[in-house]
Order: C-alpha cells, then structure tokens, then sequence
C-alpha cells in the first residue's frame, strides 16, 4: 500500500474490524507462514514492458532475456497484430457490455470462430473468456449420471474443476497408463464414456499417448476430448497440436484452447468440435451464457494470429528448432530435462528452496525463469520450467545455457 501511495495511488485503510474479521485475518496470517516455511511462498515479479523476448523486470537495473512466458510464437508484440488490433478497437470499441445472446455477438466474433474451425479442421466453434471457462463449461452440459468419463490424474486444474460439476461416473486413470485406462474402460457401462487428457501436460511437457488412447476409443466405443492449451499453433509439423504430432489429425471429438498462450497472448478460450455439440453448449454452458463476450481488441488479435497461421508454418518450424538447441545444449552441459521434445523444457531439480535459489540467481544473470514447487508440481519434483520460443535468436538460447551452467556450478548441481 505503500508503494501504491508513493506512486501517487489513493490507498484507503479501514480501521474497523468486527471479531470475526480479526479471526479470519489470524487463521489466513498462520496458513501464509505455513507456505513461507515450506519455503513454497510464490512472490510475484513486476515486468515493466511489454511481453517479449527481452523483458524490463522491477528491481533489476537492465533488461533480462525472458525464457518462461507462454508466447511460444512470439506474437504477444508483434507489431502488426497490434496494428490491427488497433483498428479493431477504433471500429468496435472496448467491449460489447453484455453476453453473447443478448447483443454480445459481433460479426468479428463470428470471423474468428470460422477462422478457428479451419484451422482444427473442425465443424465449428465456440468462443469463451478463457479455456479454463471452456473446461468449466462443457462437461456439465455433455454428461450425465448416465454417462462416465476417463481422466488422466495429471490433467490441468480446470479440467478437474470442470469435471467436478457434472454428474457423471468419474474415473481418474494413472498417468499416460494405458492399462489403466483400459481396466477402467473394460469395467464401465456408462452410456457415454468420454476419454479426457491434456494433449500436453503443463508441468512436465509430455506428450499423451494418442495412438493409442484413440485405440482404446475405438475398442470400448468411447469419446476422447483433449486440451490443447499448451499445443495450439506451435506444436506439430504446421502447428495444429498433439493430434498433427502424431500423424492422426482430425481424429478428436472435441478440442478446448486457448487464445492466451501461442495465440496472441492475450485472453480467451475455445471449444471446437461437431456442430450439435456446439449448439448446445450455446444454449446450456453457463461461462458462456453468464459472463461477457471477449473485448473486441483481443479478437482483433486472435483473428491476426490465425491468419498468420493458417498462411505459413514458418514459426511453427523455428520453434522447433530453438527446443532442439535448447534442450541438446543442456543436456551437454549435465542438466536432467523432462519432456518430450516439447518448448516446454523443466530442468528437474528436485528441492522447493533450490528451485527458488536456482531462479533468484539466473535474474542476477539477467535470464528470467521461474522455479515451480508443490502445490503446483508433485513434492520432490521442483523444477525450473524453461518454456522456448520462435522469437529466441540462436545468441538468446547459448546465453541461456550458459547462464544455467554457471549457476549450476555455482550451486552443486552439475559439475
């Protein structure tokens, strides 16, 4: 609050607190002490730019080279995106003020969720405010007590939210386990069973196993449903996903994503699929029905990055060749990476407060990553999660490495 006032912000303080306030703020004061001591406590940097390759970061004198942000293509300043986006703003304003079936349509709304169909190769479209809202608002409108529904344990948190609101027999398999899945499959008389993974996981950058979870689909007449958050534009030979990856394109029933991570790096998510289903999902998903249409600006946006997309694959092409630098680089230096050929790169390390220590010291370098510790990652898994991009310049990745090196010597990782 301080530095808010010192920044010339009004900061108001209430000095009353009734008996119950002064418990809550005690029983909130020993949870927060409990994180501290776990040495897990998550501090918030302040960036003082815009979101690209080089980033300016509160506190340090010069700008840093920023190595885990989710603008895999970098677009998130891509000059003629925001000059687009520009005139998208000047057109249509700052927002619609309202949901999508009361006056919250408009026609670039429609634009790109055309644009996003060709692009999967799909039927059609649903724009929502974030994935996470697409994955909050789907399952409770597909299943029913009827119906049962297969999850891998490692899924990201707002499937399993999202999952938490439907009323369908829920089984939770292990892991890329597909004897697991299978078991489960094999027991279940569901009506409907819908297979639900991650394309790939997040934290660990692993790739599900899609021959053969489409395999098992077939064999027990099974739906599969995928989250593509951390694949849309970049992953695959043209940047279609996990599914391109594989050789299986077109092969799952329904695709949630995101616009907020390859696309753009703004906000926003999708679900893509048949054309009943998102019918339906226009009549009974409650993200969509109850919260307001994506700000014209960050459909400008999105609508570029598609075109951009669907016009070359050259960005897709240079990611790749910056992941396979990086991690071939780092794996001569002695580092241990999880992942499989993913721009997600976790340089595994194992201890919360060593992660942390490891991630002050790269800023000191003038390198930005972020240590990732439990809750977010399992106990004794800390990792430092690098994430590439196609903006990386050959120099950017070497500097990078040898940053690691040499806080890795410095700290007794490697030798």
């Amino acid at each position: 609050m301080l530095c808010l006032a010192r920044r010339g912000y009004h900061v108001g303080i209430r000095n009353f607190a009734s008996a119950a306030q002064t418990q809550l703020k005690e029983i909130l004061s020993q949870q927060l002490k409990e994180i501290e001591n776990a040495g897990t406590y998550k501090t918030e940097r302040i960036i003082t730019s815009a979101q690209k390759t080089s980033i300016s970061v509160a506190g340090s004198e010069t700008p840093v080279l920023n190595f885990c942000a989710n603008n895999y293509l970098g677009l998130a300043y891509n000059k003629d995106i925001i000059s687009y986006s520009k005139k998208i703003l000047e057109k249509y304003g700052g927002g619609a003020s309202s949901v999508r079936f009361i006056c919250g349509t408009q026609d670039i709304h429609k634009e790109l969720e055309a644009k996003i169909s060709q692009f999967h190769q799909r039927e059609d479209t649903i724009l929502y405010a974030s994935c996470f809202d697409a994955n909050a608002g789907i399952f409770e409108v597909l299943l029913t007590p009827e119906d049962a529904v297969f999850s891998d344990e490692l899924n990201h948190a707002s499937i399993i939210d999202g999952l938490r609101l439907c009323k369908a027999k829920k089984e939770r398999y292990l892991h890329r386990n597909m004897e697991d899945l299978e078991e489960k499959l094999k027991a279940s008389t569901g009506r409907m069973k819908l297979i639900v993974t991650d394309g790939v996981f997040s934290m660990d950058g692993n790739v599900a196993p899609l021959p053969e979870i489409f395999q098992l689909a077939d064999k027990y007449n099974a739906l599969v449903f995928l989250d593509e958050c951390h694949a849309t534009g970049f992953f695959g030979d043209t940047g279609r996903g996990t599914e391109e990856f594989h050789g299986l394109m077109g092969r799952a029933d329904i695709i949630n994503s995101t616009l907020g991570k390859a696309l753009g790096g703004a906000s926003g998510g999708y679900t893509t699929g048949p054309k009943e289903l998102i019918d339906l999902l226009r009549q009974k998903s409650r993200p969509y029905l109850f919260s307001n249409t994506l700000p014209p600006p960050v459909v400008g946006t999105a609508i570029k990055v598609m075109d951009i997309l669907l016009s070359s694959s050259d960005l897709s092409r240079k990611i790749k060749r910056n992941t396979d630098q990086f991690r071939t680089g780092m794996a001569k230096a002695g580092f241990s990476l999880a992942g499989m050929n993913h721009p997600i790169c976790p340089v595994m390390l194992g201890d919360a407060k060593l992660a942390s220590v490891f991630a002050n010291e790269m800023l000191k370098k003038g390198i930005y990553v972020i240590g990732f510790s439990f809750p977010v990652v399992p106990k004794g898994k800390a990792r430092i999660r690098v994430q590439i991009s196609a903006a990386h310049s050959e120099e950017d990745i070497k500097r990078c490495i040898e940053a690691f090196s040499d806080v890795g010597r410095q700290l007794g990782v490697i030798q």
